[in-house]
């Protein structure tokens, strides 16, 4: 019998999750674990709650046309998915695209501690090297997944 390991277990968490996405391009996903390797949260990439999506574009369009200015990250939306008021000091994130500016620093700002990100596509934009130098500052720990799924293409 082969177990997988912890790291497995939530990346694969994450991986489903991101099938949750109407994102036609990008689809990400999004798991919070606390220090007892208990799931706090999840999320994935998509339009805020009680909108009218088919009023809305999925398009990385121009102007008022483009999905950027609407869509909620997979890190955000784990971020206020959370139940009970819990705390996330402390906690792991696992994320299958390593996350933008905006969403470092509400990771930042929640207490985790600790990113492991499966795809890093985006590694020389204005916004991932600004995400690294928040976390450097901040002291949060990153690391490239290389587990089971590490293979995966993110669509």
């Amino acid at each position: 019998m082969s177990v997988i390991s912890w790291d497995e277990y939530f990346m694969g968490i994450a991986l489903l999750s991101s099938k949750r996405s109407k994102d036609p391009s990008t689809q990400v996903g999004a798991c919070i674990v606390d220090e007892d390797n208990k799931v706090v949260s999840i999320g994935y990439n998509g339009m805020p709650r009680q909108l009218d999506e088919s009023k809305l574009t999925w398009e990385k369009g121009e102007g008022l046309n483009s999905k950027y200015l609407y869509v909620c990250h997979a890190e955000f939306n784990a971020i206020l998915n959370i139940r009970n008021g819990s705390s996330l000091k402390g906690c792991t994130l696992y994320v299958t695209l390593f996350p933008c500016n905006e969403c470092a620093k509400a990771i930042i700002q929640t207490g985790i501690k600790k990113i492991i990100y499966l795809s890093d596509k985006y590694a020389d934009s204005v916004s991932t090297l600004a995400s690294k130098k928040m976390f450097e500052l901040a002291g949060v720990k990153l690391e490239k997944y290389q587990g089971r799924y590490s293979e995966v293409i993110l669509k």
